[in-house]
């Protein structure tokens, strides 16, 4: 029986391997390019735009580094990647999470392994970093639920905990053409790769 292809070409040309990714497959502009395309909420959101998971991440680097704001350029840049491994596996809800079951869990860590590694940082992200990494994640997705994703405020502190509407305050949502979001967010990611050096 033929083997299936378990890797996918890039557009820079690489072939990621899902199955066992290697940190020299990994290009940036791949990654940028594939979040910008892939929707939060399954594309279940206002606009005229999807929310894309680029977006997101911009987001959540900018909550974490207003949380944390003597962090290091490292973490803020492991806040800005902590969803990249969806530029291949897409960004699942986390109802079809838990049907797909912990497969879906080890794929996403090996991806960020080798993404982390691409981009000089620890293989694991330390647990107090990721911590901090995964409040800033809820707080984006308390305001994504609340501002596009039509959940009431009831039910976006039921599922996401009520965050601290004094960090919130000012913060808006862009719905924008992916191609604007990508420049965004390369220079982010290389203002933090600078700074990170």
């Amino acid at each position: 029986m033929p083997k299936s292809r378990a890797w996918q070409k890039m557009l820079s040309g690489r072939r990621l391997d899902l199955l066992d990714p290697t940190p020299v497959d990994i290009e940036i502009e791949d990654i940028v390019h594939g979040l910008s395309f892939v929707a939060r909420w399954n594309g279940q959101t206002d606009g005229d735009f999807p929310y894309s998971v680029a977006e997101h991440s911009l987001l959540v680097e900018r909550l974490y580094s207003m949380l944390n704001p003597r962090a290091e350029p490292k973490w803020k840049l492991a806040a800005l990647l902590h969803d990249a491994p969806e530029y291949v596996i897409g960004d699942m809800i986390s109802p079809v999470k838990a049907a797909v079951g912990p497969g879906y869990d080890e794929l996403d860590k090996r991806l960020a392994a080798a993404i982390h590694i691409r981009f000089g940082l620890p293989a694991a992200i330390p647990s107090n970093v990721k911590k901090q990494i995964k409040k800033a994640d809820k707080i984006s997705a308390w305001i994504e639920a609340t501002h596009i994703a039509g959940f009431s405020v009831p039910e976006a502190n039921r599922f996401f905990g009520a965050p601290d509407l004094s960090i919130i305050e000012g913060l808006d949502l862009l719905l924008r053409p992916p191609t604007e979001v990508r420049v965004d967010y390369l220079e982010r990611f290389q203002t933090l790769l600078d700074e990170t050096a």
